[in-house]
């Protein structure tokens, strides 16, 4: 074997062809991929995600092969015996005389403290690199955010704007409004049913991966699926985005919070579905912010400002502010449960199996495709967990392990902050709780629920109802005083003693039950 050999670590969700160490083929450089047991034990996968990860993997591998590279891609029949990433690093190192290894700094803060923890007790020189996928510098995070520290997305977004001129005239905004969300809020009419579009899919034949996962007995859950359709390739991503820019970004913004459960493309409607997609660096923040806008640009009149508008918010905004909370806050941020929640998540999280029609839907579709949109895991699936005092770690055990796109460092500051409130408030100035209203007003599954929206107590009441206010009674003195919520409390200390009885009753009454619902 070659002396002198440099070993590159390439993790399954750094498959960035565009990274600098790709510029210029280097004869004595062996790159790693390799699929590996502790990433499919460290929290319940849901089938399909495992798929993706490790097919986009093999894409990867083929293609750095194909320019030339040389590529070490190990399965989990190569690494079985090799129960943690250092335990397979140190054997490959030895075996193939490696003089220095590399890595990118893993995204994940576990990740990253377990490799620099080995590389501390390397014998070989270490070098650790950039990802060069995010759009702020990660030195540049703690001059954005503080620790144990309250921060706003809308401030932080409006100063990339800025920063990076991205839908700027001057210093001042595009249209001369920064955010367009009240234009975004529309619920899907009949008629616009009928038009949802049927979804760009691929054909990716995962059927050796399952049968691996079969034989290494990896425990996961969900709907397995032969042929898997999301974007494991460059090519099939950049499809994927040419698909969202011509055909679904016009209406992207004015329906991207509805939810319909009376169309095939529902699970689907008008969004990109990128995430994965970006989420793996198979795509970059960058390319597809130009590419929407550059669509835009071209046929302004098809594409409306708050269209682009709200889509660059997600990814320039969004994407990144998570990003910024979670690393300067971690890792105590993983353990943070300001509302002291703690009932366990009920067995049709894993099923789908309740009556609760607006549940049923969003988690079948979770189960069964390994996704669902930011308003169907917030105000949905995330407002129930909220408004049962679901323990926020087996909150974010389920939804790190059950979408195709979750990855710590996006997943944890989503779940326990925006979803749960467990962060105190260093994400979102207010819990995102809602009564079965909301879920009526942006969906029509109350159409035809077991429940009845229409009634807070009583038999068939929706439990959403009563839960709501039972939550915010139970945490009245955390939120009475937040200027966002003084109405709702006082519109609650309006009613008869005898009627917010009953509402708590009812609630007492579905959370001993909570099974059953």
């Amino acid at each position: 074997m070659q002396s002198g050999r440099t070993l590159r670590l390439i993790l399954g969700d750094q498959l960035n062809a565009s990274h600098s160490w790709f510029t210029n083929v280097q004869d004595n450089c062996l790159y790693l991929i390799a699929e590996l047991p502790q990433e499919t034990g460290y929290v319940r996968h849901h089938v399909q995600k495992v798929c993706a990860f490790f097919a986009a993997m093999e894409q990867f591998a083929r293609a750095l092969q194909q320019a030339g590279h040389q590529v070490l891609y190990l399965t989990l029949d190569e690494t079985a015996d090799y129960p943690t990433l250092p335990d397979l690093l140190s054997a490959l190192i030895e075996k193939h005389a490696i003089h220095l290894f590399e890595f990118q700094r893993p995204d994940e803060y576990r990740l990253l403290e377990q490799l620099r923890d080995f590389s501390a007790h390397l014998s070989v020189p270490v070098r650790e690199w950039d990802s060069e996928h995010f759009l702020v510098p990660f030195e540049e995070l703690p001059s954005e955010f503080k620790p144990d520290t309250a921060h706003r997305m809308e401030a932080f977004y409006r100063r990339l704007r800025k920063r990076s001129g991205i839908l700027m005239d001057g210093k001042q905004p595009i249209g001369g409004q920064w955010n367009y969300d009240e234009n975004n809020r529309n619920t899907l009419r009949d008629e616009d049913i009928e038009q949802i579009p049927s979804p760009v899919t691929f054909d990716n034949d995962v059927s050796a991966i399952l049968d691996r996962l079969q034989r290494h007995k990896v425990d996961t859950f969900g709907t397995p699926a032969t042929r898997l359709g999301w974007p494991t390739s460059r090519k099939q991503a950049r499809a994927l985005l040419e698909d969202f820019c011509h055909r679904l970004l016009p209406r992207f913004g004015q329906f991207q919070d509805a939810m319909t459960a009376q169309s095939p493309h529902g699970w689907s409607l008008y969004h990109s579905r990128l995430s994965f997609a970006l989420n793996a660096k198979i795509l970059s923040p960058r390319q597809v912010i130009d590419r929407a806008i550059q669509a835009w640009e071209a046929d302004p009149t098809r594409i409306s400002l708050p269209q682009i508008e709200g889509f660059v918010r997600q990814i320039l905004g969004w994407r990144e502010f998570v990003r910024g909370i979670y690393w300067a806050n971690m890792p105590n941020y993983a353990c943070l449960n300001s509302l002291g929640a703690d009932a366990p998540l009920p067995r049709y999280f894993w099923s789908g199996d309740t009556r609760m029609n607006c549940m049923k839907h969003c988690l079948g579709q979770s189960l069964d495709v390994a996704y669902a949109h930011h308003i169907q895991r917030l105000m949905v699936i995330g407002n129930f967990c909220l408004l049962v005092g679901a323990n926020p770690d087996k909150v974010d055990q389920w939804y790190l392990g059950v979408y195709v796109d979750a990855l710590e460092w996006v997943e944890l500051p989503n779940t326990r902050g925006m979803s749960q409130f467990g962060d105190g408030g260093l994400l979102a100035s207010k819990p995102y709780a809602a009564s079965g209203q909301y879920i009526n007003r942006m969906s029509d599954y109350c159409t035809d629920c077991h429940y009845r929206i229409d009634r807070r107590t009583g038999e068939r009441a929706c439990p959403f109802n009563s839960l709501y206010w039972a939550f915010l009674d139970r945490h009245r003195e955390r939120f009475i005083h937040n200027p966002r919520m003084r109405m709702i409390y006082s519109g609650w200390d309006k009613r008869a003693a005898s009627e917010r009885d009953a509402i708590l009753e009812q609630a007492d009454r579905y959370i001993a039950n909570i099974e059953q619902l």
